[in-house]
């Protein structure tokens, strides 16, 4: 069972009203600063073996849809790999998980699979705001977007779609298959992780942008689940990660918080991202 939280005064509510404020600022990485350091000639290799793939996503009318696929050099598909499906920031794209710190040399060192699908585009939320999704349609009216009406809806669609292409195109371990994000990606992960729960071994929210209530979970309680967050988050507030944190208690989930004095909303989750590989490969199903 998963250690004691701070105790937090707010209510849930005015918990969020201050996320949907704060939804406001970019949820990438560019929202606080991060210096990536300097990138070792291992992690250069593996970026240097990212595909990027296109699949005809029929709900959206046919369109060429890009994935990004990480293959590890000691795949040769004689027996089941590990998958990681891996959700990108808000204002991002398919590069973002791959180019996330050292993630790509991470999966390489563990023999693991890599997918980044786009959720449709760089503001989908894997329709964690609802399958129409009523934020990106106001937005739409704002600043002249052309969206669809089912924005929501295509991007969970096409997380989905991309996870049963790589089952059909590799050895996949359906045992071993994960599902991760950041920002935006981790509302995704608590999201897609609680309503489809059959299909991960564990969960990863990092810095998790979430607007919907923590019952979900109750999909997801008898899955692991790791939680990395900074208190020094300017986009996405720590109070409202606890709240989650806490209803992983109340269901009595395997679940570790790393929760980082002085994380920021871009440094908590790349600082710790060898530590969340780490979890992964403690779950099977």
């Amino acid at each position: 069972m998963g250690q004691q939280i701070l105790h937090y005064c707010s209510t849930l509510k005015e918990l969020w009203v201050t996320g949907l404020l704060l939804a406001i600022v970019a949820m990438n990485a560019s929202a606080q600063g991060w210096q990536q350091p300097e990138r070792s000639q291992a992690n250069l290799d593996a970026l240097a073996r990212v595909e990027v793939k296109t699949y005809k996503f029929a709900a959206a009318g046919g369109i060429d849809m890009e994935y990004g696929v990480y293959i590890p050099t000691s795949y040769d598909g004689s027996s089941p790999t590990p998958l990681v499906i891996a959700l990108h920031g808000l204002g991002s794209g398919i590069m973002y998980m791959m180019e996330y710190n050292n993630l790509v040399e991470i999966a390489e060192n563990y023999g693991y699979i890599i997918a980044t699908p786009m959720g449709y585009n760089e503001r989908g939320w894997y329709g964690a705001r609802g399958l129409g999704n009523e934020f990106n349609r106001n937005r739409n009216e704002r600043e002249g977007r052309t969206d669809p009406d089912n924005l929501g809806e295509l991007s969970e669609t096409d997380v989905l779609n991309v996870l049963r292409i790589v089952r059909e195109s590799y050895n996949i371990d359906n045992s071993q298959t994960y599902l991760i994000g950041q920002s935006m990606g981790g509302g995704g992960t608590w999201y897609l992780g609680s309503k489809y729960a059959e299909n991960w071994a564990a969960l990863v929210p990092m810095a998790p942008a979430v607007y919907i209530s923590p019952d979900i979970l109750n999909g997801a309680k008898d899955l692991p689940v790791m939680v990395v967050m900074g208190d020094a988050d300017e986009a996405v507030d720590v109070k409202v990660t606890r709240v989650w944190v806490e209803k992983m208690e109340e269901l009595e989930m395997d679940y570790e918080y790393i929760e980082v004095p002085g994380g920021s909303h871009s440094s908590a989750g790349r600082e710790n991202i060898a530590k969340v590989f780490e979890f992964l490969s403690k779950h099977q199903k």
